[in-house]
């Protein structure tokens, strides 16, 4: 959410924002907030008058009391009555008039850094740097799914039984492998100096507003029937909330957090091929990490951020690229986003992997999150970034470390959290 003041005196700039995101049908939101705003603040200087008379008012009837005047005071009090009665209208006015304000203002959007490429979709987005050259052996690379289930470590039929499409049971190798380079990440953060958590996996609905847009909600978010709950999409999401309604001290600042959590998303109209295995599911788990920040060090960070990702993926023998997100493809409450997109030899293309935005005061303004200052309280900054997120990783390490006769190389970071293992075998080899 943005600041009111800035839209009231920049509305030209945050229109042009708004066309730059494509979203013209936003337009008229702008000057309709304008009227409410000024009608509201009209309404603030009408209660700040009444609320003085009546204390004038309270004051002149106290002295005619004393002064045995009764009866002038009885007529002053019927005055205060209906004075209150103006008073507590006006009130009710402006109520609705700032909750009305507030819900438009949750459907405009961030404003987006300068350096955002304008484009409608993500076949917009600009590719930044390539790290690792991409190979495509001369041997062919089996499906993901295929490979797992060679290595006795799928079971899709079981799990469609079980819970029906987008799941999976990982069984074996393949199961420890998932949990192996979610440690190896976990380990890799906190040596990098970021505090590890592990978070609620539900949030109310009071925190699922303040972290992301309605219609991101509404596409991605599971509700509890008859609970103000909802399962997480993304640890970030409670990660941020735990900051919720926080006066911050500098000294304290910034918060680097990395957090583990399995992600329940509903994948609304999620088709083709590549769906067919565990690309695009309805469950998975992550390691994600966050910044709270001073405003100006928020692009510094945003800027380590993917790049820790990137070095982690690297680490893997997995060639990654940076992509920037353009102006259409950015999520509301986004002032700047990069994906991280690992390289498939199967598919001899790029694929994301990881997310990293700047989601500057937005989210702390919805959730109240705000650092002392020393004259006055600010808005901090909130940043956050995939780290890895399997089992969609897990394709992105399979297909680069498999060899042609079925096998899969462990690259050396990863193999003390396998039991020293060097490579995964087929069961089936002879």
């Amino acid at each position: 959410m943005i600041d009111i003041k800035f839209l009231r005196e920049n509305p030209e700039i945050v229109k042009q924002n708004i066309k730059n995101k494509f979203q013209d049908k936003k337009l008229p939101l702008v000057d309709e907030v304008i009227k409410l705003d000024v009608e509201n603040r009209q309404r603030k200087a009408m209660g700040d008058e009444l609320r003085n008379k009546r204390k004038n008012l309270s004051l002149e009837i106290g002295n005619l009391m004393k002064s045995g005047k009764k009866d002038e005071a009885l007529k002053l009090k019927e005055q205060a009555d209906l004075l209150n009665k103006n008073l507590q209208e006006n009130e009710r006015i402006e109520t609705e008039l700032s909750e009305k304000i507030n819900e438009i203002m949750l459907k405009i959007p961030n404003i987006m850094h300068s350096s955002v490429p304008i484009g409608e979709d993500d076949s917009k987005n600009v590719e930044v740097q390539k790290y690792g050259e991409p190979v495509v052996p001369d041997y062919e690379i089996p499906y993901h799914a295929e490979i797992m289930e060679n290595l006795s470590g799928l079971d899709l039929d079981s799990a469609r039984r079980v819970a029906g499409n987008g799941f999976y049971y990982l069984m074996g190798d393949i199961a420890r492998l998932h949990s192996a380079i979610l440690s190896y990440a976990r380990d890799f953060m906190i040596d990098k100096g970021f505090t590890y958590c592990i978070p609620p996996y539900m949030i109310r609905s009071d925190v699922v507003k303040g972290v992301m847009s309605f219609e991101e909600m509404d596409a991605m978010m599971y509700k509890i029937e008859g609970e103000d709950l909802f399962l997480i999409g993304t640890s970030e999401h409670s990660m941020i909330g735990k900051f919720k309604g926080q006066t911050l001290q500098k000294k304290d600042l910034p918060y680097m957090m990395t957090s583990y959590s399995p992600c329940f998303r509903k994948e609304k109209g999620a088709h083709g091929i590549e769906e067919r295995g565990v690309y695009r599911i309805h469950q998975f788990e992550k390691q994600e990490m966050i910044i709270v920040c001073e405003p100006e060090d928020s692009y510094m960070w945003y800027d380590k951020l993917w790049s820790y990702t990137v070095e982690l993926f690297r680490s893997l023998d997995i060639p990654v690229r940076t992509l920037e997100c353009c102006s259409g493809d950015l999520a509301d409450l986004k002032a700047k986003s990069v994906d991280v997109e690992a390289w498939s030899p199967r598919q001899k293309k790029y694929f994301e992997v990881g997310s990293c935005s700047n989601l500057t005061d937005a989210q702390s303004r919805r959730l109240g999150i705000r650092i002392k200052g020393e004259d006055k309280n600010y808005f901090a900054h909130t940043l956050n970034n995939t780290v890895v997120a399997p089992p969609r990783m897990l394709i992105a390490f399979l297909e680069n470390n498999y060899n042609q006769d079925g096998s899969v190389n462990i690259p050396k970071v990863l193999q003390p959290y396998m039991g020293n293992k060097t490579k995964l075998e087929p069961k089936n080899k002879n």
